[in-house]
């Protein structure tokens, strides 16, 4: 019963994606497949690195949020603040891309992280010094918007280089359950710290965070970057569209990544609202809900890194994206905490595998010289077009409440998926 499932599935991804039956399979799943990128020297320096950093940055993400409801008790200003962070990549990610691909982009990420770590200092002080004031927070994350808009792309395409392409869903899924790991830790820690000490502490912990990041990139030994590009960098970048849309897989996977970015983006930016206004829970209850998503996201990735098909992958972004609009619409009607706190491991398992199987179906696809400008058109999609979708959902929680934004985000959702089932197979027919 169970290979006639997975012919089945290899039927309807020939026929939805037809690249795929073209690609080499990877050897036999299982616990070695999962853990398979970790016998690289880089991608291991790599992984200790972003374990440190990635914690101080949850941190930073949990007591900014927090902070921004503190001084305000503002639903609109808590999609400002997402605006902010996030508008920065979808304006300039098609630059990040284009020099992704035309610098050396482990020099890049080296900059971009020592950037990252100088504007958590600036906010550090700002707020330990108690002259913090809502503009300077929404200032500070467009700074950091602006240096992860080159460092988002040039980190994803750096990855193959730190493993291989043989060992690309083992290095992807890993590297995405670490960043929902740190998800677990850095909520609960900014949940104490931000009721016991402030929020300043916690910028400045991730401040402190980057240093690990940066040692691991300087440490590693990547081979010398050769520039493959010889036209202007006008050319370049439109050569870079041209080429996502013309892809008959690339195109519908980045629709489908901006459609269930928008409608995620309800339950993100209102959790606090309703960790703290609908449950009384406080920043505790906040980190509590994001750590619980992180679990769900951490499992859900790991069972992902010991995938063996890339031919299963479209199904497992179909499904994942069905179940997260489902998990939003119980999510909204929830009358209870535990009830909603139930929910959250399921919404981080659903959206983790799509996003890390998206990640990866793009990227093994794809020839290193577009590699750097795609992946910006995936950052665009995955991040660049929250800010479209936060200050909606801000703006519509301030009119209509925040339960009936989160259930509308879920609705959406699950229209989404249509979009996978129906545009590859348009593209494919043609």
């Amino acid at each position: 019963m169970a290979d006639s499932h997975r012919e089945t599935d290899d039927v309807t991804a020939a026929i939805v994606f037809p690249e795929l039956s073209a690609q080499p399979e990877p050897e036999p799943g299982g616990f070695r497949q999962t853990f398979r990128a970790l016998r690289h020297r880089n991608f291991r320096l790599f992984v200790i690195g972003q374990i440190i950093s990635l914690v101080g940055t949850w941190m930073q993400n949990v007591a900014q949020a927090w902070l921004v409801y503190r001084l305000t008790h503002s639903e609109l200003l808590l999609g400002t603040a997402w605006f902010c962070t996030h508008i920065p990549v979808f304006a300039l990610g098609p630059l990040g891309g284009l020099v992704s691909d035309r610098y050396s982009r482990q020099r890049i990420v080296i900059l971009t992280q020592t950037l990252s770590m100088l504007q958590a200092a600036a906010l550090a002080v700002l707020t330990l010094s108690g002259k913090i004031a809502v503009w300077q927070v929404l200032a500070l994350a467009i700074v950091l918007g602006c240096i992860n808009a080159f460092d988002m792309p040039a980190r994803q395409a750096l990855i193959i280089h730190m493993a291989s392409k043989e060992d690309l869903l083992s290095a992807i899924s890993l590297n995405s359950a670490i960043f929902n790991s740190a998800r677990v830790v850095g909520p609960a820690l900014a949940g104490v710290l931000v009721a016991s000490m402030g929020e300043g502490v916690c910028f400045s912990l991730n401040a402190i965070s980057f240093a690990a990041v940066i040692g691991a990139l300087i440490a590693m030994r990547l081979p010398r970057f050769v520039r493959q590009a010889q036209e202007s960098p006008w050319v370049h970048l439109l050569d870079g569209f041209r080429y996502a849309n013309r892809h008959p897989v690339v195109r519908p996977l980045l629709l489908m990544m901006a459609a269930t970015t928008i409608s995620s983006m309800p339950a993100s930016v209102l959790m606090p609202f309703f960790a703290d206004a609908i449950f009384h829970r406080g920043s505790q209850g906040l980190g509590a809900l994001t750590g619980a998503m992180g679990i769900g996201a951490v499992v859900g990735t790991l069972f992902l890194a010991g995938q063996a098909r890339f031919s299963g992958l479209p199904t497992i972004i179909r499904l994942s994206t069905i179940t997260l609009g489902i998990m939003f619409l119980v999510f909204a009607a929830s009358p209870w905490y535990a009830l909603s706190l139930s929910v959250m491991p399921v919404i981080g398992f659903a959206i983790m595998r799509q996003m890390a199987s998206t990640n990866t179906l793009i990227q093994s696809l794809i020839p290193d010289d577009y590699r750097g400008r795609i992946m910006a058109l995936y950052a665009m999609t995955v991040v660049g077009l929250g800010p479209f979708g936060s200050i909606l959902a801000g703006a519509m929680a301030h009119q209509y409440g925040a339960r009936a934004t989160v259930a509308l985000g879920g609705a959406l959702c699950l229209l989404a998926t249509l979009l996978l089932r129906l545009r590859p197979v348009a593209a494919s027919s043609k």
